[in-house]
């Protein structure tokens, strides 16, 4: 492993500064944002961006209508430069789920898009249009508010599934520390070209797929929507790197045996990385097998940013996400929440603990949620469960809240069984749950997606399938089909939401 110099000045983005000091270099000509056919180099985003920083600079905090626009990535800088906490608008969310992030986050100015309608729940704040005018005379760049890298960035808020959402508060420390990690990890560079389909209110796509690029000089060319003809244009045209999440992959997975195209354009990439939840082993095998490139996995969260991943000079292995990143302490713990567990052996489950640069500041408004999420000595708990493997890669098994399942005296994490079920043929999608049983404590369910509806696997076949591959305890007991799982907009099974009548 390199060594990892971090960054921690308040310019996130060096390659905007030079090609504001140099407009006419060859740094103020190089691409940076491409949204469909509409784009920006350098130098336009500097000369975009950096009048909208001067108009938001005394803004106190700002809202971003976080469509999948080229208007969201220029808002975000332009916060950025300005060393205003930007909060992202999921253009998705319900009425009530809005009011609740603006009465929390009581920003002062909310940004959007020009044309761009607007819910009654954003009617009480006052609007920024944003407008993209590359020919408008250049204008420094604002030094950011302060220089202290704990300074907050943005106000994130997680998905609430355990009520209202709460904002993280994400310092500019944690923003620098965790794209520079990865770019150590991924060995990223100016030189890389990424692309992506992924919504811009969250970390994946808006952390990792936009200010990634941005902080290491390079280029993002984003989809709009994902679609596998748009990754297979853009991988053949020059693109290195491919973001998505597990429900991307898997579409790619389905559509690559009548698609050499789509085959030829993955093999040409650096790199595949897969994020936000498991992808299948299944699917990591079908896109090895049709291209020759493994899919790497990386795992984190919006209070932790990246925690580990696998790296570029590592093995790509199938149902792990690989090593902690440079700077980043990971621990297991039993279920007191202190007791570390020291097995390297795979099979020792224990909770996922972080600390490090990458961590949020707090939950804001939210001392006492802040203060449960942190033990003691300053470790945050995740609340995922995991194993390790002899040679420290990390394999996730679940959730503690939803994917622990104590059964006959074991404790078995829902990961593992979700993809020994994917592996039959018969099966297209698959979740565990765990419930009350009399003799084991927690019997486990199965909850099936079959490939042929008319002809679903079988309680019997589907325990034999699993007890073949991993152990007779972990086999299910229940199986449930259904038309489809439910999900949330990332992709992510909600497995709360799978209950039985």
């Amino acid at each position: 492993m390199s060594p990892l110099s971090l960054d921690l000045s308040p310019d996130l983005f060096p390659a905007l500064t030079e090609a504001q000091a140099d407009p006419d270099g060859p740094g103020a000509h190089r691409p940076a944002l491409r949204f469909g056919d509409r784009s920006l180099t350098y130098g336009e985003l500097a000369a975009t961006a950096s009048p909208l920083a001067a108009r938001v600079a005394e803004a106190g905090r700002i809202a971003v209508w976080a469509t999948p626009t080229l208007e969201t990535a220029v808002a975000v800088v332009a916060a950025l430069l300005a060393g205003v906490p930007a909060v992202p608008l999921n253009p998705k969310s319900g009425e009530s789920e809005l009011g609740h992030i603006v009465s929390d986050s009581a920003p002062t100015l909310v940004l959007a898009a020009q044309g761009t309608q607007l819910p009654s729940a954003l009617a009480a704040l006052e609007r920024l249009d944003i407008d993209i005018d590359t020919s408008a005379p250049a204008t420094s760049l604002p030094s950011p508010g302060t220089s202290d890298p704990e300074t907050p960035a943005l106000i994130v808020y997680t998905s609430g599934t355990t009520g209202p959402p709460k904002g993280a508060v994400i310092p500019r420390r944690a923003i620098a520390t965790t794209l520079d990690a990865l770019a150590d990890a991924w060995q990223w560079t100016g030189d890389d070209v990424l692309v992506h389909g992924l919504p811009l209110f969250h970390v994946h796509g808006l952390i990792l797929g936009i200010l990634g690029p941005l902080r290491r000089g390079g280029s993002v060319r984003h989809l709009g929507r994902f679609e596998t003809a748009g990754v297979a244009r853009e991988l053949s045209e020059g693109a290195t790197m491919l973001f998505g999440v597990p429900t991307m992959y898997h579409r790619i997975a389905e559509t690559l045996p009548d698609d050499p195209a789509l085959a030829k354009a993955l093999a040409r990439a650096r790199l595949l990385v897969s994020g936000s939840a498991a992808l299948p082993v299944h699917d990591h095998e079908r896109i090895a097998q049709a291209t020759g490139r493994r899919v790497i996995e990386r795992y984190g969260m919006t209070e932790t940013l990246m925690n580990t991943s696998v790296r570029a000079d590592g093995e790509p292995r199938a149902g792990t996400v690989g090593v902690p990143l440079p700077g980043v302490e990971l621990r297991l713990t039993e279920e007191d929440g202190t007791t570390a567990v020291e097995a390297y052996d795979g099979e020792t489950v224990g909770e996922i603990q972080v600390r490090g640069p990458n961590l949020f500041t707090e939950y804001l408004n939210r001392p006492e949620a802040t203060a449960a999420a942190f033990t003691e000595d300053g470790w945050f708990r995740t609340g995922d469960m995991a194993v390790r493997d002899p040679d420290g890669y990390v394999r996730i098994v679940g959730r503690k809240a939803t994917d622990l399942i104590k059964s006959g005296g074991y404790k078995i994490g829902a990961g593992e069984i979700e993809n020994a079920l994917l592996e039959h043929p018969g099966v297209r999608e698959a979740a565990v749950t765990g419930e009350p049983d009399a003799d084991l404590g927690e019997r486990i369910v199965a909850w099936i997606v079959p490939a042929d509806p008319q002809s679903p696997p079988t309680v019997d076949e589907l325990a034999d399938h699993v007890a073949r591959r991993l152990a007779p305890h972990k086999r299910p007991r229940v199986v449930h089909h259904l038309d489809a799982l439910p999900r949330n907009d990332m992709g992510k099974i909600m497995k709360r939401a799978l209950t039985h009548d």
